[in-house]
């Protein structure tokens, strides 16, 4: 499974994601496709992701890219390859990242070597 987000500018898209599990996400070896992807949206401020579980990733849990004011509060993440809570660029601002928790973290070196 793969959840991609993306749309052409501020405030175009609302995403709301609450209390749903995602296993086996992502796709291995693939740039760009991981388990939950907000892919260059730009502001989002009514949109956010809580209370969610991802486990058993193949690429990453959840990448934060080109999207700024995202609330991403208490997730839990076990076992994803790859940075699991990853902030792509650093360019993105505002985001708020609160209560969220990664157990077991797996190292990939066929990912983006960050």
């Amino acid at each position: 499974a793969q959840i991609f987000l993306s749309s052409p500018g501020h405030e175009s898209l609302i995403g709301r994601m609450s209390n749903m599990e995602i296993r086996n996400g992502g796709q291995a070896f693939r740039l760009g496709r991981y388990a939950i992807h907000w892919h260059m949206i730009g502001n989002v401020k009514e949109s956010f992701q809580k209370n969610c579980s991802i486990h058993h990733s193949w690429n990453r849990g959840v990448a934060i890219h080109g999207v700024n004011f995202l609330r991403l509060e208490h997730n839990v993440a076990y076992h994803s390859m790859g940075h699991t809570f990853f902030i792509e660029d650093g360019v993105e601002m505002y985001n708020r990242l609160e209560g969220n928790l990664a157990i077991k973290t797996i190292p990939s070196m066929n990912l983006l070597n960050t």
